[in-house]
């Protein structure tokens, strides 16, 4: 065998042993949990209070829950990736500060829950959370959904399962197929992902008012996709592309006030 084709061959068996270990991996390079258990006080939140349920597979989940002023609505917070709900006491405390009810969801495998984190256990976790709330009294109308990064997958798939009364999007992104694709362009993404929260083709079923808040300089999910969920959604719906915001400083450039604004707007005070 002449050397080229030697070379050739050692190429190809070596990007086929990288792509089988992405394959079987992948999950470790999608989800990044900090699985220890924090404190509403760590969190900087300790108005809210920790609360477990069960999701419908059994999975217990410990989230942190502040139950709403009189005639407020609840957000139903579900995080990015990576860390846990102890880091998300900064978008929480806002909207305590302004009366309403916040739920802030531990997905499996993160903050203490049990399980391991995939993109059907997120869903049942994002049913779980609603249930609770729905159990506690909360109507669903009354819920806000608001989620964040690889949050937003999951709360698409919410919005379009429940009637719920809105629905906010921070940095979403049109799959987890389109990031991954974008992070990993040598490797054939599209073919081997499992968790893939196509979220593009679920938008346009969701009937409630819509935000979608995104940084224009955003490195991890470019804003190209925020917009493009944005025309696919049904009105109403708001698009808030910040300049000067990438993907993890939407707040210092502003976001929470627009975020509070379309609140207020959505729902007035019973």
């Amino acid at each position: 065998m002449e050397l080229a084709a030697r070379i050739a061959l050692i190429a190809v068996l070596v990007y086929g042993v990288v792509v089988g270990l992405t394959y079987i991996v992948q999950r470790q390079l999608q989800y990044f949990p900090d699985r220890r258990m924090y404190s509403p006080l760590e969190g900087g939140v300790p108005e809210m209070s920790i609360v477990r349920f069960n999701a419908a597979d059994g999975v217990q989940l410990i989230s942190w829950h502040h139950a709403a002023a009189a005639g407020a609505p609840t957000v139903v917070h579900f995080p990015g990736n990576g860390g846990n709900i102890a880091g998300r006491g900064v978008a929480a405390r806002p909207w305590i500060d302004a009366g309403y009810g916040v739920l802030l969801v531990g997905y499996r495998g993160y903050g203490g829950s049990d399980g391991r984190p995939t993109e059907e256990g997120l869903y049942a976790d994002g049913r779980a959370a609603i249930a609770y709330l729905r159990g506690r009294g909360v109507p669903v109308r009354r819920i806000a959904l608001y989620g964040e990064s690889l949050g937003t997958g999951v709360a698409v798939k919410m919005a379009v399962e429940h009637e719920v009364g809105a629905v906010i999007l921070e940095a979403p992104f049109t799959s987890a197929v389109d990031v991954g694709a974008r992070a990993y362009p040598i490797l054939p993404v599209r073919w081997l992902m499992k968790d893939r929260y196509e979220s593009l083709g679920r938008i346009a079923a969701i009937d409630a008012p819509l935000l979608i808040v995104h940084g224009e300089d955003d490195r991890t999910i470019p804003v190209t996709q925020g917009r493009r969920m944005l025309v696919a959604a049904r009105a109403p719906k708001q698009g808030v592309f910040i300049a000067g915001a990438g993907h993890d400083d939407l707040r210092a450039h502003g976001a929470d006030a627009a975020i509070l604004r379309f609140l207020a707007a959505t729902f007035p005070r019973e």
